[in-house]
C-alpha cells in the first residue's frame, strides 16, 4: 500500500464501510467536514481505523490540519515512509 492511489482505495473502503459515505461522493478534493458530513467524533474514529491499517500511530496534532481526503491521504504517506 504505497501509491497514492492505493491509499486512496483503502481509505474509501473505510469511508464507505465505517461511515456509510457514498463512493461517489469520495475524491480528492472532497471536505471530510462539509462535503462527507463528519464530525470530530468521525475524525477520531477514522484516525484509529487509519492506524490499525497502517499499523502506525498517527499524530493528533498533524490530523487537526486535515480537511480533504487529499489530506488524509498526504498523511498516511507521512506515515508509511516513517
Amino acid at each position: 500500500m504505497n501509491s497514492r492511489e492505493a491509499l486512496l482505495a483503502k481509505l474509501s473502503e473505510i469511508l464507505v464501510d465505517e461511515f456509510e459515505i457514498e463512493p461517489e461522493s469520495i475524491h480528492m478534493d472532497a471536505s471530510l467536514y462539509d462535503e462527507l458530513d463528519l464530525d470530530s467524533i468521525d475524525a477520531v474514529d477514522l484516525v484509529v481505523k487509519l492506524r490499525e491499517t497502517t499499523g502506525k500511530k498517527i499524530d493528533p496534532e498533524a490530523f487537526k490540519q486535515v480537511r480533504t481526503i487529499s489530506d488524509v491521504v498526504d498523511e498516511m504517506e507521512k506515515l508509511l515512509v516513517k
